[in-house]
């Protein structure tokens, strides 16, 4: 069966860094996301990245700060986030989809994922 499997949340200072992992397990993805989910807001698109030609997509407010990376022979996904500000503060989950991503002008719609993770907190104070 397909799995995704999220770890790595914790709590954080502001500037302070934190890195997510997602395990996938029954199938080969092309393209993986991060998404996120503040108490009150609305699911939120972070990254993604096309493990074909290692395209990646970021949200404004958290490029040059975070990166999303794949690991082909692990089939697992990071996240590194570092200069953490408390708005950074939600739900993070790994999304994936078989199709390609590269030529969408937006990456980051939740619909385009049909596999998710169980979600993991990160807290930034």
């Amino acid at each position: 069966d397909v799995q995704l499997v999220e770890s790595g949340g914790g709590s954080a200072l502001a500037g302070g860094s934190v890195r997510l992992s997602c395990a996938a397990s029954g199938y080969t993805f092309n393209t993986y996301s991060w998404f996120r989910q503040a108490p009150g807001q609305e699911r939120e698109g972070v990254a993604a990245i096309d493990t074909g030609d290692g395209s990646t997509y970021y949200l404004n407010s958290v490029e040059g700060r975070f990166t999303i990376s794949h690991d082909n022979a692990k089939n697992t996904l990071y996240l590194q986030m570092n200069s953490l500000k408390p708005e950074d503060t939600a739900i993070y989950y790994c999304a994936a989809s078989p199709w390609p991503c590269s030529a969408w002008t937006n990456w980051l719609v939740a619909g385009r994922f049909p596999y998710w993770g169980q979600g993991t907190q990160v807290t930034v104070s």
